[in-house]
């Protein structure tokens, strides 16, 4: 059982910066990918970014690759994203996600725990 709480989201102009804190409980968060999808009113949640397991692939989605970076920390048992040069169209619930499964490193094929949100709002 992983348990998944999200914090660091917030207001911000266009262009600023922000960072997203996911802390996982549970002895087994080296065994998931680690990822963040997001929601915007009125849209389907989508796929943002995600991490493996062993830290040493990533996946971004195309909208945010070169502003955002994802990382995890084993020791603490966190995952952060890292949102830079932000814009309007970035603002949404942002979700924390574990999966687990070869081939699951996108985190495609399913999410075995997901957190309860944070929301992330740029103004322009």
């Amino acid at each position: 059982q992983v348990q998944l709480v999200e914090s660091g989201g917030g207001l911000v102009q266009a262009g600023g910066s922000l960072r997203l804190s996911c802390a996982a409980s549970g002895r087994t968060f080296s065994m998931y990918h680690m990822g963040w999808f997001r929601q915007a009113p009125g849209k389907e949640r989508e796929f943002v970014v995600s991490i493996s397991r062993s830290g040493g692939t990533t996946y971004y989605a195309d909208s945010v690759k070169g502003r955002f970076t994802i990382s995890r920390d084993y020791a603490q048992g966190m995952v952060y994203l890292q949102m830079n040069s932000l814009k309007p169209e970035d603002t949404a619930v942002y979700y924390c996600a574990a999966g687990s499964g070869p081939g699951n490193l996108a985190l495609s094929r399913g999410i075995d725990y997901w957190g309860q949100g944070t929301q992330v709002t740029v103004s322009s």
